[in-house]
């Protein structure tokens, strides 16, 4: 059955929720979801050209607009960091602002309805195209893996290899009840990127689904017409907060993170 062919609201939320899958090896493991892959890597060199076009004219006297606009925003998640982080790492700040800005870029093609970008690319031959990556679950979880490893580097920078070990073993009951201890700390370790990554995941996939069926909602007829342009004006308002909130929070809880991995218990 062809894509045109696909009327039914069910086929066409399906198609839009289908990967552009490639296969690596043998085995469903080594799948890597291409339209993830590229648009995510497409996002994160605009957001370098963006930030790079603002400092290339760079001036200390009365800055231009978009300067101004880089400089307000940088500044704000520098101070998210350091107001949380009271360490001496200075990798926090610009490990906050990538979150922050590549995140909000990712969550941002929400709001480009899905045929925008899935239409012209099956003229293209492209059968495919998830184009919201954060709503990808391997996306999320790339991210928040990045940031266990992060804080894996911290905690050993801080503490070392011995001083990790003794803290795993030994916190919080005391080095009696070691067995308890570790089973504690290897949950406490491994949760920390998994709800990282289904949080941010949920919210992005749940408004998806949402948006599909609001435009499932207009191709019924003119009443239909009228319903889902009043829900899905709506509903995208609602996510002007929602997408810079779960890039906030994302960036927020990584912060934290790093900032406990330093601590000593």
């Amino acid at each position: 059955m062809t894509v045109e062919a696909e009327l039914t609201p069910a086929s066409y939320i399906g198609h839009h929720l289908q990967y552009l899958e490639k296969q690596v090896g043998e085995g469903s493991f080594w799948t890597l979801h291409l339209d993830t892959l590229i648009t995510s890597g497409l996002l994160g060199l605009l957001m370098v050209l963006a930030f790079w076009l603002a400092t290339r004219k760079a001036t200390s006297g009365v800055p231009g607009k978009w300067q101004a606009f880089v400089e307000i925003m940088l500044e704000f998640a520098d101070r998210q960091a350091r107001d949380i982080y009271h360490g001496k790492s200075k990798l926090v700040t610009p490990i906050a602002i990538t979150l922050f800005f590549w995140i909000l870029l990712l969550n941002a093609t929400k709001f480009i309805p899905a045929d925008f970008i899935a239409k012209p690319l099956e003229l293209l031959g492209v059968p495919y195209w998830k184009p919201v990556p954060t709503a990808d679950v391997n996306a999320t979880l790339g991210l928040s893996i990045s940031v266990f490893f992060l804080t894996l580097f911290f905690a050993l920078k801080s503490k070392g290899v011995g001083g990790l070990t003794k803290e795993f073993l030994t916190a919080p009951f005391g080095k009696w009840m070691v067995p308890f201890n570790l089973i504690l700390n290897i949950v406490e370790w491994l949760s920390k990127p998994v709800s990282l990554a289904m949080r941010l995941f949920g919210n992005m996939f749940g408004g998806e689904i949402v948006f599909l069926l609001i435009w499932v909602l207009g191709g019924a007829g003119i009443l239909g017409m009228l319903g889902g342009a009043t829900f899905g004006l709506g509903w995208m308002i609602f996510h002007i907060l929602v997408v810079p909130l779960q890039a906030f929070i994302f960036m927020m809880l990584s912060i934290v993170y790093l900032s406990l991995a330093e601590d000593s218990h």
